[in-house]
């Protein structure tokens, strides 16, 4: 008979702020939806830490269990796409935000939001992968459309972030040259020329300080992971009929720029979205990391951690002092 009770890391708004813990839950507290998943992987990202502390940009109702990312097994359908014994994945859509997410042993949610796995990945590398990866492999796929290997050199922002070294795990075994850009030179740069790319540069050479509307041109695309000005910079320094890629604001969420490199360089800014991401295209990119996109020693740098080291890492998160890749395994023999 299958246990009704389950662990969940479960974030409570008291009057004095937001306490963490975890706790035991009932599986008819999970919220309605088509498939209900028992979750073994899942992995810490930014966005959760932040639905930690109660930030309303990401959470708005509480009692809430964060987790934006699951991978886990079928326990029970009610749409016949996906039957019980079944491996999928769920990331995007409201998962992990206003909807319990993989931070509980289980969620239930719509039969639109579940990907089946890909036969080239397992449960824990697709947790691996994770937002970030999806993410990395979205603004790649998006950067194809408009560069090729010949073009030149591409920049990623944001080096030492998971969406930045995907990405550049991706473009380099597809044989480009890449630079990335961090403001950890003095004690990242070993660790990301082993990535196979070309060179690494500080943030400050990334960025344009002199107001121009335009510069020489630099880079044949571009991924940003930044905002703000390292993204205004980028569209000033990429060459003719080059692409930009944008995804992330912690560098700011507004940045200033001309029509100039639009209309004299025809330069083209993808804007990237994982998290409504269209199921085909969706498909397509997880096909992708499981197969010729697919990073060789996807485990280096990554940790697994239990329900009880969560509050910990969360904390080291928000103070900066994170790194590498977290990933949570609901049963630490998983495999």
């Amino acid at each position: 008979m299958m246990k009704d009770s389950f662990r969940s890391f479960r974030i409570t708004k008291e009057e004095d702020g937001y306490t963490r813990a975890v706790l035991q839950r009932q599986k008819e507290d999970l919220p309605e939806g088509d498939v209900l998943i028992q979750v073994l992987y899942s992995s810490l990202n930014y966005k959760d830490a932040l639905s930690c502390i109660g930030n309303k940009g990401v959470t708005r109702h509480y009692p809430h269990t964060p987790g934006i990312d699951a991978a886990g097994v079928v326990e029970a359908s009610s749409d016949a796409a996906f039957t019980p014994g079944e491996e999928v994945i769920v990331t995007g859509y409201d998962l992990g935000m206003n909807t319990d997410g993989g931070f509980g042993e289980y969620i239930r949610v719509p039969a639109q939001w579940v990907v089946k796995r890909p036969k080239g990945l397992t449960l824990k590398e697709a947790m691996i992968y994770g937002t970030a990866g999806f993410t990395a492999a979205l603004s790649v796929h998006k950067l194809l459309l408009s560069v090729k290997k010949d073009d030149g050199e591409i920049l990623i922002t944001g080096g030492t972030g998971g969406v930045a070294t995907n990405a550049a795990k991706i473009l380099v075994k597809l044989g480009f040259d890449v630079v990335m850009a961090t403001g950890k030179v003095d004690t990242q740069k070993e660790s990301l020329m082993n990535l196979g790319i070309k060179d690494v540069i500080s943030r400050e050479d990334a960025e344009d300080t002199t107001g121009k509307a335009m510069l020489k041109p630099r880079w044949a695309g571009v991924i940003d992971t930044v905002g703000g000005n390292t993204l205004a910079s980028a569209l000033k320094t990429t060459h003719y009929n080059g692409a930009v890629t944008t995804c992330g604001n912690v560098g700011g969420d507004h940045f200033e720029s001309s029509v100039y490199p639009f209309i004299i360089r025809s330069i083209t800014l993808y804007g990237i979205d994982s998290v409504q991401c269209p199921m085909d295209l969706r498909m397509e990119i997880w096909h992708l990391l499981s197969s010729s996109w697919k990073s060789e020693n996807l485990e280096a740098m990554t940790r697994l951690i239990g329900l009880e080291e969560l509050d910990e890492n969360v904390t080291k998160m928000l103070e900066g002092g994170h790194s590498g890749r977290m990933i949570l395994a609901h049963k630490q023999d998983s495999d």
